[in-house]
């Protein structure tokens, strides 16, 4: 639940409100026949807060100063099911609190017509297992060429992601002990992103060029317990993801269509042992490819009008494998899916359309890792109805 509350001070003064309420609930029941380890998993979450923001425009600047925070409760319910006979059977419940608040600064200036500046800080406290406070500045500027059009950018900042709640006690942690495996707290994870791009318009045409660069400190993964489908998060020492995008947008051609392009080429490598959360506490030495890590990625497609109001859209989607998880590191078999819309408006507020995802029905091994993960594929066919109604108000 979430709504909003507007007030308008003055001229380019404005404050708005933002209040929400939040219940989520996902219930897991393993079946009796699974074969080693059937699991229960009932969690439900809910937490309440609000952002508020203030925001002035003045001379030649945009500011906009503000909170925001929230209150979460957690209530899990975990159990396991040793159908193999290995361990005693046990249900665990676990009943957990935690709280976020954020003060925030952020100054927009525009220098001139072809000069933006950015600057702003961001100050985080945590508190639930641990209590932990962040300062997170950021910093950027634009920079756009008379004439050319050509529209320079570059981005500094750091940011912080507050640590899962989840905790382990009792007949669990009996359960992770005997696995010879332990729980470390769970501390937030702190990145530094570094960002460079170019945006080249042409005959209506738009290139979009960019390079990234975050090194991450606590960097947030999972790993299973022992040979079964249970899950638990945890954190690495570090983790440096790298690379570039490269996006293409035509404009309408031929009044009917428009294509578009996205090509990323990365690297997701981590290094150091484990700090928090799920571990077997042995050592890790030296760099390893992350179970994300895919070196290629492409995206192709459109969308065109047709006759009688109807529309159709597509896209093809390439992966040129994620990590093979097994030294020497090497990736999986690259791998491509296929989807497909096709529509129909009714008057101005009134539209359906039948939509398909991976059309060919291609089974694809996407992550085989042991250490962080486990075994995924992707997801078969799937094909839904869309209706969409636009309110008028």
């Amino acid at each position: 639940m979430n709504f909003s509350w507007v007030r308008t001070f003055s001229p380019g003064t404005l404050l708005t409100v933002s209040p929400f309420y939040h219940y989520n609930s996902a219930n897991y029941a393993g079946g009796p026949s699974d074969f080693p380890i059937s699991t229960t998993d009932d969690r439900a979450s809910d937490y309440g807060g609000g952002q508020a923001t203030l925001s002035a425009k003045f001379w030649q600047n945009d500011v906009q100063v503000g909170f925001y925070g929230f209150g979460q409760h957690d209530n899990q319910i975990f159990g396991l099911i040793f159908n193999d006979g290995s361990n005693p059977n046990f249900r665990d419940r676990e009943i957990v609190n935690g709280s976020v608040e954020s003060v925030f600064l952020e100054d927009k200036i525009k220098v001139t017509s072809w000069l933006n500046l950015l600057g702003g800080v961001r100050q985080t406290h945590f508190s639930g297992s641990i209590v932990e406070n962040a300062t997170s500045p950021r910093t950027g500027a634009s920079l756009r060429l008379p004439h050319l059009n050509w529209v320079f950018r570059g981005f500094y900042g750091q940011f912080y992601q507050a640590p899962p709640l989840i905790t382990a006690s009792g007949p669990l942690l009996q359960f992770v002990t005997s696995q010879n495996l332990g729980f470390i707290p769970l501390r937030g994870e702190r990145d530094e992103e570094h960002q460079f791009g170019v945006t080249i318009p042409f005959r209506g045409w738009s290139v979009d060029v960019d390079n990234f660069r975050t090194r991450a400190r606590n960097f947030f993964d999972h790993n299973s317990v022992g040979n079964s489908n249970v899950f638990f998060p945890l954190t690495i020492d570090g983790a440096l993801i790298r690379g570039w995008e490269l996006t293409v947008r035509s404009p309408r051609l031929w009044k009917r269509a428009q294509v578009h392009l996205a090509y990323s080429n990365q690297i997701a490598q981590a290094d150091g042992a484990v700090t928090g959360g799920l571990t077997d506490f042995s050592a890790r030495s030296g760099v390893f490819l992350l179970d994300h890590d895919q070196r290629n990625t492409l995206s192709v497609g459109g969308n065109v009008s047709l006759p009688w109001r109807t529309f159709a859209s597509t896209n093809v989607y390439y992966g040129s494998g994620f990590s093979n998880g097994n030294p020497p590191p090497d990736h999986l078999p690259g791998h491509a899916t296929f989807d497909l819309s096709l529509g129909k408006d009714f008057g101005e507020t009134f539209s359906a359309s039948i939509n398909a995802l991976n059309v060919a029905n291609r089974h694809l091994l996407i992550d085989n890792s042991v250490t962080f993960g486990g075994t995924h594929y992707n997801n078969p066919r799937e094909i839904y109805v869309e209706l969409r109604y636009r309110f008028h108000y």
